[in-house]
């Protein structure tokens, strides 16, 4: 597939690029061929494959959600360097 100078600014535009204009030419052939490379997938027939959502064919072993406690209050707070009443206490951050 051949591009424009105009569809390449536009592109560049678009993805935030800044072009030289120096830098056109090469640019234009690079994007070109790889234009050029991506429309050879065209060639290839589809036919019969479903489309993929994932390449890996493992499945995910997910465990019930089920709510417990594993600590108290009291066996949390126990181990805090500095403790009020029911919180921990930490140095300020923000004025």
């Amino acid at each position: 597939m051949k591009l424009d100078v105009e569809t390449l600014q536009k592109i560049a535009h678009l993805s935030r690029l800044e072009i030289n204009e120096e830098d056109t030419d090469q640019m234009l052939r690079d994007m070109s061929n790889m234009l050029t490379f991506v429309e050879k997938l065209n060639e290839v027939s589809t036919d019969g494959i479903a489309p993929l959502t994932t390449m890996s064919h493992e499945i995910n072993n997910i465990r019930e959600d089920v709510a417990k406690v594993d600590l108290t209050h009291d066996e949390v707070l126990s181990n805090a360097p500095k403790k009020d009443k029911d919180y921990f206490r930490v140095p300020k951050v923000l004025e």
